[in-house]
């Protein structure tokens, strides 16, 4: 492993070995992810969703990544309407129709991490939810489209909060995307926000999660008193995207690729 300099950060450049090793924990993190988006609907509890990821990750020969992360209660994040990110699975959280659920999901395989999240809708929602999915979902891939060697961290940013904002909504800024390797969070940090052309310089075996999350309304949130679940200040609704890529010499590598039906 290399280890490369970029501004403040020291951002860990990844072996052919650990290349494969990732590919393998996205594959995991994905299916994972995708068992989890199936499982949404009316009546299910948050509980047994994660129960599902959990399975799904241990039967691959793999191990949650969340699971106990400081202290973290879950296998996955599952965070529900205004709910933003860090949601706790909870047997007391059953899923309405009409709600919206955001599942976060990380596989460690062989010592090496695969991070994703999606937003998934139970039953029926409303037209201008529907766009809040899709807007964040797509954000994440207009970003992408800069992460191609030779450009910046912030030309990625700056691509993600100018779609979203053109559409209506307004990007997360206190939480960001960042590189994942042997550690689930690495440098550099990634926000959905920002000038473009500032920031550490993208180079082949970088690996990075970019995930945009957008709120409905203003971009401010606030934490609750159970040390993880953060909310929309304004308590409308957020969703949710993320894939962990790879840099390369042309065009980047999704990792976690893969959607659910």
């Amino acid at each position: 492993m290399q280890r490369y300099w970029g501004l403040n950060n020291m951002i860990k450049i990844k072996s052919q070995r650990e290349i494969e090793l990732m590919r393998e924990a996205g594959r995991i993190t994905k299916a994972a992810l995708i068992a989890a988006g199936q499982a949404v609907r009316p009546g299910v509890s948050t509980r047994e969703i994660d129960a599902i990821v959990r399975k799904t990750i241990e039967d691959a020969g793999a191990k949650p990544s969340f699971l106990n992360y400081r202290g973290f209660p879950g296998s996955a994040c599952i965070s529900v309407n205004s709910q933003v990110i860090h949601g706790i699975p909870s047997a007391k959280t059953r899923i309405k129709e009409g709600d919206i659920v955001k599942v976060d999901v990380g596989a460690c395989y062989r010592g090496y991490h695969g991070d994703s999240a999606a937003t998934y809708a139970a039953g029926e929602v409303a037209p201008e939810v529907r766009k809040l999915i899709e807007v964040t979902r797509q954000s994440f891939y207009e970003g992408i489209r800069y992460a191609r060697k030779g450009l910046r961290i912030s030309d990625i940013s700056h691509a993600v909060q100018a779609y979203v904002e053109q559409n209506g909504f307004s990007v997360v800024r206190d939480y960001l995307g960042h590189g994942v390797g042997a550690s689930l969070h690495e440098d550099p940090e990634v926000p959905n926000y920002g000038t473009p052309g500032r920031g550490p310089r993208l180079i082949p075996g970088m690996v990075i999660a970019v995930e945009p999350m957008v709120n409905q309304g203003d971009y401010h949130v606030r934490a609750l008193d159970d040390g993880w679940t953060v909310i929309t200040a304004d308590n409308k609704l957020s969703a949710h995207y993320e894939n962990t890529i790879l840099i390369t010499e042309g065009e980047p590598e999704i990792l976690t690729a893969g959607e659910a039906i």
